[in-house]
């Protein structure tokens, strides 16, 4: 045929500015698109050749792409089944899409998703060049080679070639704003990202060696993919040292994966890949974008899975491949296509699935390796509520001496002995099992048990296990003394008079040293004899908020707030009695009378503001100033009294040495407070 010009079948003359203009972020796709393509060629000339349709050789089934960075080019070629004039004018001539003008219209502000969705592949590559020529010939027998060019604009030249191989070469002279993709490097990198797992050898210049002090080419054809990836074979088919092999050929340099998941569906989508466990050292990062990585019949697609795989298995590593979830995607299509979703659900199912199997074949492996998973398992218990009912027959507790319970066994284990009063099974547990070892003693001389829990989401955990399981209740075992914890009668009171309680809360506080970020409140408590004479708890609830609030930034306020401890004094120790009766003696005569003073100030503040509230809130000057005075004289005489029995606090060292015991049995006693104490001890001695 003779040369022919024409116009691209589109009813708007700025088609090519739209596709530069929308897709400019993303333009380093045009390279993955065209490969694409060629790929599809090839495959195709395939299944002809299997069905008999084609009867020449399959040779050189590969696809290549070239750079000539003195002609500006970049050719990728197959040997596929290549076009015809018919062909040319079917698939490139005529864009297929209706209505240019409402295409423009709607995708206007949003283009994401505009190639692959219309057809578009090929004209991506005027993202990248000013000028694309097609060189072509068809499998079919008589074909004419043609050669298709088009500078960018609607005109394109349509003319007969000589070409004597089967296939086509798609040649872009890069215009001056890419100049970077006529670097061999850059192209391999991108080859490399979209490629690497592509079913056809894509050959991307020559292998190199160092030689004579530099890396120089070689003869050898550098492959860039592996054509057959461990996802695309049956599981049958692959050892474990297969899935790790290629583990680390996705993730090269990492431990070994603990467990991994081979995912083949095929109704009523097709979805095919692996996921991997691996190992996590550090602390928790949410936003892991790059550990699972998506493909298109094995083109790379993303690696921003959002919407794809359930949140919790952002932690996760691997490969998932589907034909159901197209190449040019935005991440709100992801979040809303209902396909999507399934192969969501479904991921979520086959990997409890897949957790209970271990489980079930191999528990001693599953409890070997639980450190490592848990934090797998509980982020999706706590983000995936199907998961979570799914994971209450495998997720594990583990106790202080090393022993591993599911949430049933566990229950069974405690009801009979850690059930308080109310009918509520009470679950110890501690976060620093070292720490906190004199309470995990104090509990366990009792018969209880005590979990470790002492992982990064933990502090969420808890809550979400009180949720699930009925009628039960965690306590840290350092949150309260041992006889609180689980009650199993209501609580002695300690028997302490006013004046007693006033004066021994005033020695014990005044002796507590400055601790950074930390409030201490005195209260008393009458525990058994043998019980120790001070201990230090903290409060359940407000620990709990400040440990969830150091990972959630919405939670700033219980962060800011000092740790709130509780500073216990038993009354029934003998130390304290001691201590109680010598105040008494020393204290008794002075503070009495000032109490007394105290007594009918406030006495006549209160008559004072009663009448007050009487007449309507009303109060002359006079009245105000005498309110003023009486406030004024009683926190005098509160200073006063504070002073005389701080001095006498001072006197005695056994109460500083037990507060100090208290201390250092909680790691708060630090710095010159520790060494005082060290050389109190000594003189106590």
């Amino acid at each position: 045929m003779d040369t022919k010009t024409g116009k691209i079948g589109v009813t708007t003359d700025n088609i090519f500015p739209v596709i530069k203009k929308f897709l400019y972020s993303d333009h380093e796709i045009f390279l993955r698109e065209l490969v694409s393509n060629a790929i599809d060629a090839t495959q195709k000339l395939r299944t002809l050749s299997s069905f008999g349709e084609y009867k020449g050789t399959l040779d050189d089934m590969n696809v290549r792409v070239a750079i000539d960075k003195e002609a500006g080019t970049l050719t990728v070629s197959d040997h596929g089944i290549g076009m015809t004039a018919e062909d040319i004018d079917k698939y490139i001539n005529q864009i297929a899409f209706s209505g240019a003008e409402e295409f423009l219209a709607k995708y206007k502000d949003r283009a994401e998703n505009i190639i692959g969705h219309f057809g578009l592949g090929f004209y991506s590559a005027f993202m990248v060049a000013k000028k694309v020529e097609i060189r072509t010939l068809s499998y079919k027998e008589g074909s004419q080679a043609m050669m298709w060019s088009c500078d960018g604009s609607p005109e394109y030249t349509m003319e007969p070639i000589e070409k004597k191989e089967r296939g086509t070469n798609i040649v872009l002279y890069i215009d001056d704003d890419n100049k970077d993709f006529l670097e061999q490097a850059r192209i391999d990198t991108l080859l490399k990202k979209y490629c690497r797992f592509l079913p056809v050898p894509v050959i991307s210049g020559k292998q190199q060696e160092w030689k004579d002090g530099k890396m120089t080419d070689t003869d050898r054809d550098n492959v860039i993919n592996n054509t057959e990836p461990a996802w695309t074979k049956k599981p049958a088919d692959l050892t474990d040292e297969d899935y790790r092999a290629f583990y680390r050929e996705l993730y090269p340099g990492q431990d070994d994966p603990l467990f991994w998941i081979h995912l083949n569906v095929d109704y009523p989508f097709t979805l095919t890949g692996i996921l991997y466990f691996p190992k996590i050292k550090s602390n928790i990062d949410i936003n892991r974008q790059g550990r699972i990585q998506l493909y298109c019949n094995q083109v790379f697609v993303t690696d921003s899975v959002e919407g794809v795989v359930p949140e919790f298995m952002m932690l996760m590593q691997g490969v998932i491949d589907s034909p159901d979830i197209p190449l040019n995607v935005s991440r709100s299509y992801l979040q809303s296509d209902s396909a999507v979703k399934k192969i969501s659900g479904y991921i979520t199912r086959k990997v409890a699935d897949r957790l209970d199997e271990i489980f079930t074949q191999n528990r001693t492996d599953f409890e070997a390796k639980w450190d490592d998973i848990k934090i797998f398992i509980e982020y999706g218990m706590l983000t995936d509520e199907k998961f979570a009912d799914r994971a209450k027959k495998f997720v594990l507790l583990k106790d202080t001496e090393g022993k591993f319970f599911t949430l049933d066994e566990y229950k069974a284990l405690i009801e009979p002995t850690q059930t308080d009063k109310d009918g509520t099974t009470v679950y110890l547990y501690t976060t620093d099992p070292t720490a906190q070892y004199n309470y995990i003693n104090a509990a366990t001389e009792r018969g209880y048990d005590v979990l470790v829990m002492d992982g990064q989401l933990d502090s969420h955990f808890i809550g979400l296990l009180e949720q699930k399981v009925e009628k039960s209740r965690f306590v840290r075992v350092d949150s309260d003394v041992i006889d609180n914890l689980i009650s199993k009668e209501d609580r002695k009171v300690a028997d302490l008079t006013p004046l007693q309680r006033n004066e021994l809360t005033t020695i014990f506080r005044s002796q507590i040293p400055a601790v950074d970020k930390a409030e201490f409140l005195v209260s008393f408590e009458a525990l058994s004899a043998t019980a120790a004479p001070v201990m230090i708890t903290q409060n359940e609830y407000m620990r709990r908020m400040k440990d969830m609030a150091a990972m959630q930034p919405g939670m700033a306020f219980y962060a800011e707030m000092p740790d709130s401890y509780n500073l216990i004094v038993n009354t029934e120790h003998r130390l304290i009695k001691e201590i109680r009766d010598a105040a008494a003696e020393a204290l008794d005569a002075k503070v009495q009378p000032v109490e007394t003073d105290i007594e009918a100030a406030n006495a006549e503040i209160t008559r004072l503001r009663d009448a007050a509230k009487a007449a309507g809130d009303k109060t002359d000057a006079e009245t105000d100033k005498q309110l003023a005075d009486l406030e004024k004289k009683v926190s005098e005489l509160r200073d006063a009294e504070n002073k005389t029995i701080s001095e006498f606090a001072a006197t005695q060292p056994r109460v500083k040495q037990l507060i100090d015991l208290a201390l250092l049995g909680n790691g708060l006693l630090r710095g010159s407070d520790l060494s005082s104490f060290i050389s109190r001890s000594v003189e106590l001695m």
